[in-house]
């Protein structure tokens, strides 16, 4: 049964404690990567037969396998599937900055110039679900900040075979190329590059404690979004919400993993009790209710604060990655949460909403990154550069001051540069 705790009455590190995965996967992930850089194609093949039952001829997979895999889906999933990645796109096309110049002074210009990276490698869990929705909220981003080449890396079943879900998405969000390979050696393969899979310039996706400690270690070779932690959701509710709803939400995100994180913050002991009941009634009616059960009774947890703006002061603490407001005006709170990946904004908004259709991304962090970091997004795919040009009169009316500068720090080479053009 989840815990209700009173703010004031247990100690903060009752209040805030979060959940920390204990496996060490540190060296096992490290000798597989060094694995695949050493054997390439090979290891990958005898990693997918050992993790994941299935003896593969090819990683990549064909158009013959997309195609087949497209016509065995729903038709309404595939119109559902379309209208989510329209929501995805109307959202992100927003993100898309522009390059700038600058040239209002004479003889000088400067600026910055956005451009996308190369190659993008998107990890896609598979395993005890498959996420059609991670494809769309991540490779839409990558696509429309122009990516040349976005690849998929996702483990397939023990036929051989990726979900056909997974497929279907793929081929609406316009990925190039899909490859049958998860876990670890996945990333590596990315990081490093074989014989089948490119090497890309940045690995985006969420996965378990190997993906995650992978990511970790190749990233400096390439970039990678964040290391994703268990899923969390904290409910910031009145009195005046319902019991079932605010439930039926902590559960959305206790089903994902018995290490997930469902919190409730409310300013009412009334509404607290009767959450608690009702999740116990509700855990036996999931299709994961043994997930769901080791993630609310281990991790999860109902605080009741005095006030609702107290209730925020926690929230910001947590820094969750989901967190909705289960309040009338939610707008009100709005500017008063300011660490948070994704909020849902009043009593008709459930996190899954974000979590496959309204259009904002759901790649998130989590674990108290929120405090200082962002959402996926179109800049998780481009870089800048910027550029200068002086004229020689330009350089001539600075030069000195740029050598003065140079000498403070002891640089007498920087300074030379600065004025050598003009002594000539």
């Amino acid at each position: 049964m989840i815990k209700i705790l009173q703010y004031g009455e247990v100690s903060n590190a009752d209040i805030f404690a979060r959940v920390v995965p204990s496996v060490n996967v540190e060296q096992i992930v490290a000798d597989i990567i060094e694995n695949v850089k050493a054997e390439g194609d090979k290891a990958l093949f005898e990693y997918t037969e050992k993790f994941d039952k299935a003896v593969l001829s090819s990683l990549q997979v064909s158009k013959e396998e997309i195609d087949e895999a497209i016509s065995s889906v729903e038709p309404r999933f595939l119109e559902i599937l379309e209208k989510a990645a329209r929501n995805i796109r109307k959202f992100h096309e927003k993100q898309v900055r522009n390059s700038f110049i600058i040239n209002d002074e004479n003889g000088i210009v400067i600026g910055q110039k956005v451009i996308p990276v190369d190659k993008a490698g998107l990890y896609v869990p598979g395993g005890t679900a498959a996420y059609p929705s991670t494809v769309l909220m991540d490779s839409i981003p990558a696509k429309i900040a122009g990516v040349k080449e976005v690849v998929i890396v996702t483990p397939p079943g023990a036929d051989g075979k990726v979900n056909p879900v997974i497929l279907a998405a793929a081929k609406i969000a316009g990925v190039d190329k899909i490859f049958k390979v998860g876990g670890a050696q996945a990333i590596a393969a990315l990081a490093y590059g074989t014989e089948s899979i490119p090497k890309v310039d940045k690995i985006v996706g969420p996965g378990n404690a190997f993906v995650a400690e992978a990511k970790k270690q190749v990233f400096g070779l390439v970039s990678i979004d964040m290391i994703a932690g268990p899923s969390e959701i904290l409910i910031v509710a009145d009195g005046k919400t319902n019991p079932r709803h605010a439930a039926a939400d902590l559960l959305s995100q206790a089903e994902h993993d018995k290490l997930a994180s469902a919190v409730l913050v409310t300013d009412s002991m009334e509404l607290a009790k009767a959450v608690q009941k009702e999740l116990e009634i509700q855990i036996p009616q999931l299709l994961r209710s043994e997930i769901a059960r080791a993630s609310i009774d281990n991790n999860g947890k109902i605080i009741v604060a005095d006030t609702l703006m107290k209730a925020i002061e926690i929230a910001n603490e947590i820094a969750p990655e989901h967190l909705e407001l289960l309040v009338d005006n939610p707008f009100d709170y709005l500017d008063s949460i300011r660490h948070a990946g994704s909020i849902f904004m009043g009593r008709n908004c459930p996190e899954a909403l974000g979590d496959y259709f309204a259009g904002p991304n759901h790649t998130l962090p989590t674990s108290g990154t929120a405090k200082f970091s962002s959402p996926l997004s179109v800049d998780d795919f481009v870089k800048k550069t910027q550029y200068t040009y002086y004229t020689y009169d330009a350089l001539k009316a600075v030069a000195e001051d740029v050598a003065f500068f140079a000498e403070k720090e002891g640089l007498t080479a920087h300074a030379k540069s600065a004025v050598i053009r003009t002594e000539e």
